[in-house]
């Protein structure tokens, strides 16, 4: 009994002492995402991907990283900034406006934290007003006594919802009833009478846009009033931008409104070790990236270097950059 107990005693050793290595050389990454519906769900784990692709275990070629990567369904832009500055997630997918506002300290509506870094940004996000088929809302100030959803606590949709609402200076008590649910449930409860409008910043096509538009006829609503365009001359990150009528089927028209970017942020403390292999993963492979979803088509290196990144660049991935030449 002795023999087997000290034999099995050894061999546990040698396990360990053979194991221990290859776990050390494993790095885990989080990036936070957003709803499950969502562009940022898909960017986050796209981003994740590429980085497996590019990992060389199990095969003879590949980055000798070791990363291992995650991106979860998460409350979205301000909460997974939240959880970056707390060292809980590596990167996290933010709309650009909120990325600003946490790097400046100009909101009190997301963590202020000056070490927050850039990374890359990725598509385009129009702020829209999804309004039921026969709700009779043409304008924001049509939303009277109406139901609206104005999105979960800790997400970006949320905070510049609220922001629209101060501008036009309509309180919870303007609105019939006021719901804060996720991206996940706004369509369906559209759809079954429960809300009359949503809002919702994201990149188009979106499917859980379309399980509104295509389900029940839904229809997005132009917003570009002096309140837009306001917004738009004293904030760089944000344009007026144009949903095509053909996006959706139900959509007849063209749509005017304003929006900005999604955008992948990081922190200083972040290895920049970490951030360049995951760079490096994302543009050596951007081809494969924008077949991933319709609204990364026409991503390119200057846009996503250049346009929505109010935080300075993370220094992992400046090194890329710089090795591309891409910047000085």
């Amino acid at each position: 009994m002795k023999i087997l107990l000290a034999t099995a005693s050894i061999a546990a050793l040698i396990s360990l002492g053979t194991s221990a290595p290859a776990q050390a050389e494993t790095k885990f990454i989080t990036i936070g995402t957003g709803g499950p519906t969502g562009v940022y769900f898909v960017a986050g784990n796209a981003i994740c991907r590429m980085i497996h692709k590019e990992a060389a275990e199990g095969r003879k070629e590949g980055r000798k990283h070791g990363f291992r990567c995650a991106a979860p369904s998460s409350n979205g832009s301000t909460y997974n900034l939240a959880q970056i500055s707390q060292g809980e997630f590596e990167f996290g997918v933010s709309q650009s406006d909120w990325q600003y506002y946490a790097v400046n300290g100009t909101s009190d509506k997301v963590v202020n934290d000056e070490g927050f870094r850039a990374v890359f940004s990725v598509h385009p996000e129009p702020f829209q007003l999804i309004v039921a088929a026969d709700s009779g809302i043409n304008s924001w100030m049509d939303l009277e006594g109406k139901k609206l959803n104005i999105g979960n606590p800790g997400s970006g949709q949320r905070g510049t919802t609220e922001l629209l609402m101060e501008r036009y200076g309509t309180d919870r008590d303007f609105f019939g009833l006021v719901t804060e649910m996720t991206s996940s449930e706004h369509s369906n409860a559209l759809c079954d009478g429960n809300i009359d409008a949503f809002t919702y910043v994201v990149g188009v096509p979106n499917s859980g846009v379309a399980v509104a538009t295509e389900g029940c006829g839904a229809q997005i609503v132009t917003l570009d009033t002096e309140v837009e365009q306001t917004l738009i001359d004293e904030r760089p990150f944000y344009a007026a931008t144009s949903i095509p009528a053909s996006v959706y089927s139900s959509q007849k028209e063209d749509v005017t409104t304003f929006g900005g970017y999604a955008t992948i942020v990081s922190h200083e403390s972040v290895d920049p070790d970490v951030v360049y292999e995951v760079v490096r993963a994302v543009f050596e492979n951007l081809d494969d990236f924008r077949a991933l979803h319709p609204a990364f088509a026409n991503l390119d290196p200057d846009s996503m270097i250049n346009n929505g990144n109010s935080a300075p660049l993370h220094e992992g991935a400046a090194r890329y950059y710089r090795e591309k030449g891409w910047i000085e």
